[in-house]
């Protein structure tokens, strides 16, 4: 079922949905969440696609954010705000409404957003295309306990890793980290079944793709090993090669689908690492609204220090709960070293302490 209101208000909206609800028979609201995508014309229909899909997991109440361009100071002056409201089989599990907004309503998207969202439930903002760099200080980012974008998407994707580690805030989090998911799994999985040490990694992928960056900077972190990142023709990741004390450990794959597993002293094995639709990502940062610190750490990492030779440390992949490598680098306790002895056996003196090269 779909209303269209034209030039109308939240309230209009809200009496909208109450209306749609008991046309279809289902006046009990049986949601778990508010997400609210904030995108353009362009992209509306490709991201309101996925969020249906995502709705069969996670019923929620969509709110697609569409700000209009005005080209002329007449336009921009008055403000309206159209909506189309959709309610059952149009709108997946849950509730849609779609928020177009003109004129200078379009600088105050969260006035129009608050009073439509689900009393004592979470709220998800979801930027497809053109994320503002600290999601958190935004208006609606405000308004929400987990903020996702989509690095893959900006222009100079690279920096834009940067700039979301200055500006990162608990709750953030990024689809181009949420595509990795597999790949960090698998990686886990194989540094399980062996006891070696990593000694290094090599990390190939097509040029400004993030995913790739973020695999790489995600073992640098947890290994404390060397990371390179390599150049290929795509689709997306295509390699990861751990070279360990007992061998190489490489996971290729090639056609963006299948790839092969290949452990030293074990019998190489085919495994299914397919590229994942949006809406099985958006799906994927719904079923948490905790802070990602896996997320947070290897973020802050820094791309440039990618194939930097970090301390020298012992790295054995121990549990890989929750999909992350763990390195231990634990060293032992360092031996209490034997008394130093005078020529006649007894103890020597102890040595005064060097003077400090500022008084206090």
């Amino acid at each position: 079922m779909k209303i269209d209101l034209t030039d109308t208000t939240s309230s209009k909206i809200n009496k909208a949905l109450v209306q749609g609800r008991r046309a279809i028979g289902t006046p009990a609201v049986g949601m778990v969440l508010t997400l609210v995508i904030v995108t353009d014309e362009e992209n509306a229909y490709d991201a309101l696609r996925a969020a249906n899909e995502a709705s069969r997991e996670h019923p929620s109440r969509t709110l697609v954010v569409i700000k209009r361009v005005s080209r002329t100071p007449r336009a921009r002056a008055h403000a309206r705000l159209d909506a189309e409201v959709r309610v059952g089989a149009e709108a997946g599990t849950g509730e849609t409404v779609i928020l177009r907004l003109y004129g200078e309503v379009s600088e105050h998207a969260q006035s129009v957003v608050l009073p439509l969202l689900l009393p004592d439930a979470p709220v998800v903002v979801w930027w497809p295309v053109n994320a503002p760099l600290d999601p958190a200080k935004d208006p609606l980012g405000a308004l929400a306990q987990r903020r996702v974008t989509d690095t893959y998407a900006s222009e100079q994707p690279i920096q834009e890793l940067g700039a979301r580690a200055e500006a990162y805030t608990p709750g953030d989090t990024d689809l181009s980290w949420t595509r990795i998911t597999p790949w960090r799994s698998m990686l886990a999985a194989a540094l399980d079944q062996v006891t070696c040490e990593v000694t290094s990694v090599d990390v190939e992928g097509e040029e400004f793709n993030p995913s790739v960056e973020l695999l790489a900077m995600w073992l640098a972190d947890r290994l404390s090993v060397p990371v390179n990142r390599a150049l290929s023709s795509g689709p997306g990741l295509t390699a990861v090669r751990m070279e360990t004390t007992c061998g190489p450990i490489v996971l290729d794959r090639a056609d963006g689908g299948l790839a092969n597993l290949s452990i030293q002293g074990q019998p190489d094995r085919a495994v299914a690492l397919k590229r994942r639709e949006t809406a099985e990502l958006i799906a994927e940062e719904l079923r948490r609204l905790d802070p990602d610190d896996t997320y947070a750490s290897a973020l802050r990492y820094g791309v440039d220090r990618l194939g930097d030779d970090p301390a020298p440390a012992h790295h054995s992949p121990a549990g890989a709960a929750e999909a992350a490598v763990t390195a231990v680098a634990e060293t032992p306790a360092t031996a209490k070293a034997p008394a130093e002895k005078a020529p006649d056996g007894k103890p020597a003196a102890k040595k005064a302490p060097a003077k400090k090269a500022a008084a206090k």
